[in-house]
């Protein structure tokens, strides 16, 4: 489930408890957690409900001015009947911010994020990616992903999975405009033994 940053910003808030989306099926279960740019957001509860039920209050819940803007936006998604609303609460911050900044790796660190980035480059259908993809974000720090993308000639999208990848990993972080890597990254590359492949 997507949130957009002022949202998601809410829900860290309290600002924000709610979410409304037309969808065939629920697109998200109740206990489920997914990452935004505010940290951890947990699904509380999810119902079906009436649009025209929808109050002022559950608009402004949900990060909206009032309901009929609300409606107005969910009467975007054409052919989908069916309506819920989603409890959201805020479960932290996201684990890989703490990640990302630990840069005091023993060689036991170094060794686990080897044998994780071999396990990433052996699993890949386009080759080994793990190590140049970390030497070009290090060389281009703020750079367009479709520029690094086309520097390695890769597409775009795939290129950005890939990088998620890596930042699932602390290895990474991003930005408006492109990726940096991380300290964790960084003191990675000082003390690993692996080479551009």
């Amino acid at each position: 489930m997507l949130l957009p940053p002022k949202v998601a910003h809410g829900v860290a808030d309290g600002s924000v408890t709610l979410a409304f989306r037309r969808w065939r099926e629920p697109d998200v279960k109740v206990g489920s957690e997914f990452r935004t740019v505010a940290g951890v957001v947990r699904v509380e509860a999810v119902e079906v409900v009436d649009e025209r039920a929808i109050t002022d209050a559950d608009a402004v819940a949900a990060g909206w001015p009032d309901a009929e803007r609300l409606r107005r936006q969910l009467a975007k998604v054409d052919g989908v009947p069916t309506t819920y609303r989603v409890t959201l609460g805020w479960a932290g911050p996201d684990p890989r911010v703490a990640l990302r900044e630990s840069a005091d790796l023993t060689p036991e660190d170094v060794a686990a994020i080897d044998a994780r980035l071999e396990r990433l480059d052996r699993a890949s259908s386009h080759g080994p990616w793990t190590m140049a993809t970390l030497d070009v974000i290090r060389r281009r720090p703020h750079t367009r992903a479709p520029d690094l993308a086309a520097e390695m000639g890769r597409a775009r999208d795939p290129f950005k999975i890939d990088v998620r990848k890596l930042k699932n990993l602390g290895l990474t972080r991003s930005f408006e405009v492109g990726y940096e890597v991380s300290p964790r990254g960084r003191r990675y590359l000082e003390l690993t033994t692996r080479g551009l492949v």
